[in-house]
């Protein structure tokens, strides 16, 4: 591979500088995108292999960053499980039959990923090939809780209220769901892998939701499922927002780097996690708003305070759509041009 750098950094190897990527690079932030978004909706974009990969590409050719993440959706785990999901334009993710008893978690489906998901498998193949070895790519999941919270709560929340009280009136069905879950999610990360994807991010989105004992309980258990199957493939990033407060347990799970929001501080991030696994994080996507020039100052800040090594440069969350073009270049760029206070 010409570009390793990402690869190097999860396995803590010294680097020059960190690798950059950002979360949510392909997408809705782009013009390039946004022509697309226009004659697609959402979820024959995920579908569409051609269209898939073109996404995924979009933004390294534009700011070549130093992986690449496949354009799909966690939703689209629910979708292949039996369970209808749709996407509202300007209301985001709608299941309109949400399960709330038993009898639905009876008829929740562990699907044959090579089938039901064959056409994530193909926007992989495609990608590769337009990558041509240049970068790594990353494919990912939601994890088993994130993904319960939209099938219980039927669309986004601010406190998954439904969820939480499925979850604590409903534990045998709840914990039934999410190892179905965790099952088709460990097919699908393992078929990602063998189409050819080089690493594999977990995306606990709403785990912060719950206190520390519930987060062991009704999501950690099940992320560490899938860290158990997958490590030994593909490296694996854990990235739970909210979740400081599991970064120890989480840094002796055996995942090979983990995803720091920008409510934890480099330095806490470090101290949390003992200083030994590669973190990855952790600037406030908003702070993409700032003056390019202030950009630059705080992306160097935030790598010194991380340390250069056993580091990967991210934002703490998602990109937003009404982030500059020029904003974007300077994130990547800084951290492209970044020199240690030793160097």
């Amino acid at each position: 591979m010409k570009n390793d750098l990402f690869l190097r950094a999860l396995k803590g190897e010294i680097v020059d500088r960190p690798p950059v990527w950002m979360m949510r690079q392909a997408g809705r932030y782009l013009p390039e995108f946004i022509e697309i978004r226009k004659k697609y909706d959402f979820f024959t974009r995920c579908q569409t292999p051609e269209l898939a990969s073109e996404i995924t590409v979009q933004p390294i050719r534009r700011y070549g960053m130093d992986a690449a993440i496949l354009f799909s959706d966690i939703l689209v785990i629910p979708q292949a499980m039996n369970i209808e999901v749709q996407m509202k334009p300007n209301f985001g993710p709608y299941l309109p039959n949400p399960i709330q008893t038993q009898k639905a978690v009876d008829n929740v489906i562990v699907p044959d990923v090579n089938e039901t998901l064959d056409y994530v498998m193909k926007a992989i193949t495609m990608t590769k090939e337009k990558l041509n070895d240049g970068i790594p790519l990353i494919g990912f999941a939601g994890s088993p809780w994130t993904i319960l919270c939209y099938c219980v709560q039927g669309q986004g929340s601010k406190t998954f209220d439904k969820a939480k009280e499925f979850c604590f009136t409903q534990p045998i069905a709840a914990h039934e769901l999410l190892q179905k879950i965790t099952d088709t999610t460990i097919a699908y990360l393992k078929a990602k892998v063998r189409a050819g994807v080089n690493a594999v991010q977990v995306f606990d989105s709403w785990g912060g939701m719950l206190s520390p004992d519930d987060y062991q309980e009704f999501s950690f258990t099940y992320i560490q499922q899938i860290i158990d199957a997958l490590k030994d493939e593909a490296p694996v990033i854990v990235f739970g927002k909210g979740c400081w407060f599991a970064l120890g347990g989480m840094a002796k799970s055996g995942a090979a780097a983990l995803g720091v929001d920008w409510t934890c501080s480099p330095k806490n991030a470090r101290y949390l996690t003992g200083g030994n696994i590669t973190l990855q994080g952790n600037f406030d996507p908003a702070r993409l708003l700032s003056p390019p020039s202030e950009i630059k100052k705080m992306v160097t800040r935030m790598i010194d305070e991380f340390g250069k090594d056993k580091y990967i440069a991210n934002l703490g969350h998602g990109i937003l759509p009404n982030i500059p073009l020029e904003n974007a270049k300077a994130f990547v760029d800084a951290v492209k041009e970044y020199k240690s206070p030793t160097q």
